[in-house]
């Protein structure tokens, strides 16, 4: 009988979400959805050590934002509740134990004092410093002190951790949905520690418990994992639960924009685009961290940017909805290879999505931000400005700053276009257009176009020539919408008023 699909997102809330573990919740929620199974948000918080206050409310939050909704986990009741580890610490302890007593592994009673000892005389004749089948031989653990001592450090508390027994020389052999057959010998691992002095269980031991608890039947995560995979095999088979061991999928990384290494904070600092998907303030430095939503990116485009990073579809298309996905996506289309991160496509897939978006719901987005400005415009107002300007941004927040001139008068004025174009007869030519427009009774782009060329024309002048220095003149700036568009925009009086400002004000060097 074939089991439900059941999939996971195991995050350690230790600092901000990276965009990398974004796209692997991503790709398991939309795994689940097209197999009509489940998606588990699980808090994998074991090492409180490094527990960073806020972690897993700003997980929660990306969720929400990009519209991953989750079945089962934190914050949602569920069959095998609670998510979080800590709380199911009582749960692991049981299973280290079945391991002890079948001799799948061993009390450790080293002290870091006597394993960094360890590590020096295997570095010092040049062999692998791990503890594994040889070194153990070696140090003090149950599998080299009498049960007596053994059971007489127990009883007086002796810290101790229980590490995994690997035989010494055994193939592992494990199927990965993405990278095929993988193989890896015993003696190329070391005997990790599965249950820690402090009363938690490590990682691997909580990570396969669980899973095996919760029925999880694909685990899809990042390639840092990978190493890890022939441990959790090794459980599975001394837990006696390798014939419902899930499937593996091991993602590929997300690599720097130059594609040497994996993709990081700094790489983003340094280019000028963020690697978290939300604005984070670290809590015990105060440092700021930039986000895809505060930088104005929509979450559509963060979805498809994310899927496209390792993934491809059977043709050449670039844009999905979620409910698309669900038809196209196959894990087998993930590549094994990382996949370098590209702002430009970042940037051309916010553009696209920007664009079809009404002015309407442009608009509303941004009316916060010119009341936040101090600036009277009304939404219908707002909707033309968006409608002249959207074409030619990548953020809805570029309409205001690109295009703060539909709101106020120019502060000061494009030297560069002032230096090269505003020659000598351009104040008296502005003057004169003044007067011209001042008697349009219909101020349409049409009509004030028309009065502009018919008035160069009168005066000898090439409009051409004049276009740049007019723009500056009423916008401050080179470039933009239709420059009579915006005239039509701003009405007679106001276009007028900007014009005297400028003859006044501009004086070329």
């Amino acid at each position: 009988m074939e089991r439900r699909v059941r999939v996971r997102f195991a995050p350690s809330p230790t600092g901000p979400l990276h965009i990398g573990g974004v796209r692997t919740a991503l790709y398991n929620y939309i795994f689940a959805k097209k197999n009509g199974g489940d998606f588990l948000l699980r808090i994998e918080d074991t090492d409180q050590t490094r527990f960073v206050p806020g972690a897993e409310d700003y997980i929660i939050e990306t969720f929400k934002w990009l519209g991953i909704t989750y079945n089962e986990g934190v914050g949602i009741d569920g069959p095998y509740a609670p998510y979080r580890q800590s709380e199911r610490k009582a749960i692991y302890k049981q299973y280290a134990d079945q391991l002890v007593k079948n001799d799948f592994a061993y009390y450790a009673f080293d002290t870091v004092e006597e394993l960094e000892e360890m590590r020096k005389k295997l570095e010092a004749a040049k062999l692998p410093s791990k503890y594994d089948a040889a070194s153990r031989m070696t140090m003090k653990n149950s599998l080299t002190l009498s049960q007596d001592e053994v059971n007489t450090r127990l009883a007086n508390n002796d810290p101790y951790v229980i590490r995994i027994k690997l035989p010494r020389k055994e193939e592992v052999r494990f199927h990965d949905i993405i990278r095929g057959w993988v193989v890896v010998q015993t003696s190329q691992m070391d005997d990790k520690v599965l249950y820690k002095s402090d009363g938690m269980p490590t990682y691997h031991l909580a990570n396969v418990v669980d899973d095996y608890l919760m029925k999880i039947t694909h685990v899809i995560r990042g390639e840092e994992w990978l190493p890890s995979a022939p441990l959790h095999v090794m459980l599975y088979k001394y837990l006696g639960w390798e014939q419902v061991m899930p499937q593996f999928a091991h993602l590929p990384l997300l690599l720097k924009p130059e594609g040497n290494g994996k993709l990081s904070k700094r790489d983003g600092d340094k280019l000028g685009f963020p690697v978290f998907p939300l604005e984070w303030t670290d809590p015990f430095t105060g440092e700021k961290s930039s986000g895809y939503r505060e930088t104005g990116y929509l979450p559509e485009a963060v979805i498809n940017m994310l899927t496209f990073l390792g993934w491809h579809p059977s043709d050449n298309r670039e844009m999905f909805t979620i409910d698309e996905l669900l038809d196209e996506f196959t894990l087998e289309r993930v590549s094994k290879n990382g996949a370098k991160f590209d702002l430009n496509k970042a940037l051309w897939f916010n553009h696209k999505y920007l664009q079809l978006k009404t002015d309407e719901q442009i608009a509303e987005s941004l009316l916060p931000y010119v009341k936040q400005s101090g600036w009277n415009a009304d939404i219908n107002y707002l909707k033309q400005v968006v409608s002249l300007m959207k074409e030619k941004v990548n953020f809805a927040r570029e309409i205001i700053e690109n295009g703060y001139y539909f709101f106020e008068k120019p502060v000061k004025y494009d030297q560069n276009v002032i230096s090269k174009k505003w020659l000598a007869n351009v104040p008296e030519f502005i003057e004169n257009l003044i007067v011209t427009l001042n008697e349009e009774t219909e101020f349409t782009p049409e009509n004030t176009e028309m009065a502009f060329k018919k008035l160069a024309t009168e005066k000898n002048l090439n409009p051409s020539q004049l276009l740049q220095p007019l723009r500056v003149a009423v916008c401050g700036q080179a470039g933009g919408p239709p420059l009579f568009n915006i005239f039509a925009m701003l009405g007679k009086n106001e276009v007028c008023s900007r014009l005297a400002k400028a003859v006044s004000e501009i004086k070329p060097v």
